[in-house]
């Protein structure tokens, strides 16, 4: 085994690290992380590249704060070893409903006991 394969093996970006960055983002409205709200659809990671691809919707596509989640999630993924640049892609569909919260996040909300 060489070293660069050891290298390269430290540097290599963890998804779960990353879910984890995302669950420290609260949406300013509900109080819940972006994550157990449903609000993640899909992340791509370019492990070359230390690029991180986040592909997401808003609760509305009105949602006055949408503005916030584009220096909150960069900020927060970046602190993921390996991540040098992440990039936010909003999408609308499929429209998000409540259906997509986490089972925890329902328990948050008073949705389920």
């Amino acid at each position: 085994m060489s070293l660069g394969y050891l290298v390269k093996c430290v540097d290599m970006i963890n998804k779960e690290e990353i879910i984890g960055a995302l669950k420290t983002v609260d949406d300013p409205e509900l109080h819940l992380n972006i994550y157990d709200l449903g609000l993640i659809y899909d992340i791509a990671i370019d492990q070359d590249a230390g690029k991180v691809e986040i592909m997401m919707t808003l609760t509305t596509p009105g949602c006055p704060l949408s503005f916030v989640f584009e220096e909150w999630i960069p900020d927060a993924v970046k602190k993921v070893p390996g991540v040098k640049d992440v990039k936010i892609e909003l999408v609308w569909e499929p429209p998000w409903d409540p259906d997509k919260i986490s089972d925890d996040a329902k328990e948050e909300l008073g949705m389920i006991k």
